[in-house]
């Protein structure tokens, strides 16, 4: 008995040795997030906002579905999401956000593995993660943890897999709901599981917030800080085509120091003033923005759902926004990430003609807030995605090779079309 009790305090000792090692090689190192998506802060405002007219409605059944329903509640169930960094790492660790649960969120177990394909992991790679030398952990309302960092060698075209383990009744979850890459989820703690065979399949994140690595030679991070179009609300799922992470493979291609890491915190829906999809760009900011770490820059490309959603006949007035609004809401949040010491890059608003919330109203609006973004001399630098997609027979529509269907949102090839109008020479240091 003696002897297996020292065995376990020896196995224990070397345990909290091998933590503590890392964690002194991590406070001496500089993390950068190589990964992150935008979870919602707030529940969605109840509107009184009529349906598109039954022609697109119709439409939209008849389309590819973009956002798989999810569970209100997870419980006694693993939730495994699949994500791809956009740097190279040996050492990682993982965010956390129960930014509205309710009530508290505890995960009994938490694992990180290289993803094969489907739901299956390379098991020598599966990393159980621990929070202060914890397996479990516990996530007040609206609060952010950042797991205990692990070794696990790591490419940028390599997925990995996060599973979660949620005991008791989660009461809600934070998410992000177009994920675009699958997530599983199962029955019981099948978090080290080789693979889930009996697993639903969903499309969203569920708590995960972000992916840091700890990095030796010199990186920064891009923001890229929007809404559907950043989100990649009409890119093909699972192929990795928002324009944010075409970026971070051209930023990858052409090479150089600083390294640069590229994440994605679009929120499809979301406006620049006010909550709906997500809490408002303006009340989001601080968390998905300052709060990054490595961010030196953002490309800003929101304040397309201001100007659509304010042609709704039906919308109250106070849900409403002008060019004036929309510009002092941008000129904001680039004044607060200059405070900050982070740079913005302003991009353009692309075209919406055949929408069925285009009006020649929307379309003024459009153009003065592009002409402000353009001339005003506000932004360090500015990428012109109006130019880079629209219909040169017709500049208020999107290039039909780039329109998904739905006149607002870019294609597969809109989107790369987007990233490759960007000028990598802004990104020296």
């Amino acid at each position: 008995m003696r002897g297996k009790v020292g065995r376990r305090i020896a196995t224990g000792l070397l345990l909290c040795a091998a933590v503590g090692a890392l964690q002194a090689r991590a406070a001496a190192e500089t993390w950068v997030s190589v990964w992150a998506t935008a979870q919602d802060l707030t529940p969605p405002p109840v509107l009184n906002v009529p349906p598109p007219p039954p022609e697109v409605m119709e439409q939209f059944k008849r389309g590819p579905q973009r956002v798989v329903p999810i569970p209100d509640t997870l419980q006694d169930q693993t939730v495994r999401m699949i994500l791809q960094p956009t740097l190279a790492a040996d050492m990682v660790r993982i965010q956390l956000s129960n930014a509205i649960g309710k009530p508290p969120l505890t995960l009994s177990s938490v694992h990180l593995a290289l993803r094969t394909q489907g739901s299956a992991i390379d098991p020598a790679s599966d990393r159980a993660l621990t929070f202060g030398g914890k397996p479990v952990t516990y996530i007040p309302p609206g609060a952010i943890i950042v797991s205990d960092p692990v070794r696990l060698s790591v490419r940028p075209d390599q997925e990995l897999a996060v599973s979660l383990y949620v005991k008791g009744n989660s009461g809600g979850v934070t998410a992000h709901p177009l994920g675009l890459n699958p997530a599983y989820i199962a029955a019981g703690d099948q978090t080290g599981a080789p693979s889930l065979p009996a697993a639903r399949e969903v499309r969203s994140y569920f708590w995960l917030t972000g992916l840091e690595a700890a990095v030796t030679q010199p990186t920064s991070l891009i923001v890229a800080f929007g809404d559907s179009i950043t989100d990649g609300f009409a890119t093909t799922p699972g192929r990795h085509n928002p324009w944010p992470e075409i970026l971070a493979q051209r930023l990858r291609v052409r090479g150089g120091s600083p390294q640069w890491s590229v994440v994605n915190m679009g929120i499809s829906g979301n406006r620049v003033l006010r909550d709906g999809a997500g809490a408002s760009a303006l009340t989001r900011f601080d968390r998905d923005v300052l709060s990054r770490p490595g961010a030196k820059w953002m490309i800003l490309l929101e304040g397309i759902n201001d100007i659509n959603m304010s042609q709704m006949k039906a919308l109250p007035a106070d849900q409403k926004a002008d060019a004036d609004a929309i510009i002092a809401g941008l000129s904001a949040m680039v004044s607060k990430a200059h405070l900050h010491g982070i740079k913005v890059m302003g991009a353009t608003i692309t075209a919406t003609e055949g929408l069925w919330l285009y009006t020649p109203q929307s379309e003024a609006t459009r153009q003065a807030v592009n002409t402000w973004i353009r001339s005003s001399g506000t932004f360090d630098a500015v990428v012109d995605f109006d130019a880079a997609t629209r219909d040169p027979k017709r500049p208020a529509r999107l290039r039909p090779d780039y329109d998904s269907g739905d006149h607002v949102h870019p294609n597969d090839a809109g989107t790369r079309a987007m990233a490759e109008a960007i000028d990598l020479a802004t990104f020296k240091q």
